[in-house]
């Protein structure tokens, strides 16, 4: 069972891969927080005192 050793990416690609994956995680956290803010402005409130308590 021969296996290659996969290549690591080194460099630029690390760069770009860090980027890209830093402006998705900034455009995935505006997203939520917008949906955040229109579910807060639907109920009244932005404390969520309305919402069941589990346990």
């Amino acid at each position: 069972m021969d296996r290659k050793p996969q290549s690591s990416p080194t460099g630029k690609g690390v760069e770009t891969r860090e980027a890209r994956l830093k402006s998705a995680l900034k455009a995935n956290i505006a997203k939520r927080k917008a949906q955040a803010r229109a579910r807060g402005e639907k109920s009244g409130t932005s404390d969520g005192a309305g919402h069941k308590k589990e346990g």
